[in-house]
């Protein structure tokens, strides 16, 4: 009876602390509520960019959100489907709202935004990008991180001036900034999609 339970424990455990879901650390910097995205503080709450009446136009909201005009959002499909998924909770391997994982957000958005196939894990579409430096990140590029060793095990779709959309595993699916002491330290790759 012991050995099921044991059993069980590792499992459990083994399911929590693996992939996308590496050990989050926060950072005291990081600010709750009301944040103003032009002075470049961490968007660490998906209320920031769901919730928060900027202008009351959606692709306005992001605009300001992420700090340039609203002609300069690329491709507007995009920001509606990251509308439609903000807030969505963590869950490792799920592509729906009930949960979604980092590497199942970004295939599924690419597929159904780019009508680009992606592979399922974070560390097999980093072998496919064509690097970039931070410098040259276009908004629809891919940011990698590795936060549990050499590994990458973790990605999101970067937007505009730092900012990048992927699922966190204690909030979801939420907006952060790569300038974020946190983010910025453990960003190993990043880069397009090749062809």
């Amino acid at each position: 009876m012991k050995f099921k339970y044991g059993f069980f424990f590792l499992l459990v455990s083994v399911l929590l602390f693996s992939s996308c879901g590496a050990k989050r650390k926060t950072s005291s910097k990081v600010s709750y509520g009301s944040v103003n995205p032009k002075k470049g503080a961490p968007i660490s709450d998906a209320s920031d960019a769901r919730n928060k009446a900027y202008s009351g136009n959606k692709l306005e909201n992001y605009a300001e959100l992420l700090g340039v005009k609203t002609k300069e959002l690329d491709n507007k499909n995009l920001y509606f489907m990251i509308d439609e998924w903000m807030g969505t909770p963590h869950r490792m391997g799920g592509m729906d709202k009930r949960g979604v994982d980092c590497s199942g957000f970004v295939s599924m958005l690419y597929t159904k935004i780019y009508n680009k196939d992606l592979p399922r894990t974070s560390r097999d579409m980093a072998e496919q990008v064509k690097r970039k430096y931070e410098s040259q990140l276009k908004e629809g590029d891919l940011v990698f991180f590795s936060f549990g060793g050499r590994n990458i095990d973790h990605v999101g779709i970067y937007l505009h001036n730092g900012k990048f959309v992927h699922v966190s595993t204690r909030k979801g699916v939420i907006i952060s900034n790569l300038s974020d002491s946190w983010y910025g330290k453990y960003l190993k790759r990043a880069g397009t999609p090749k062809s």
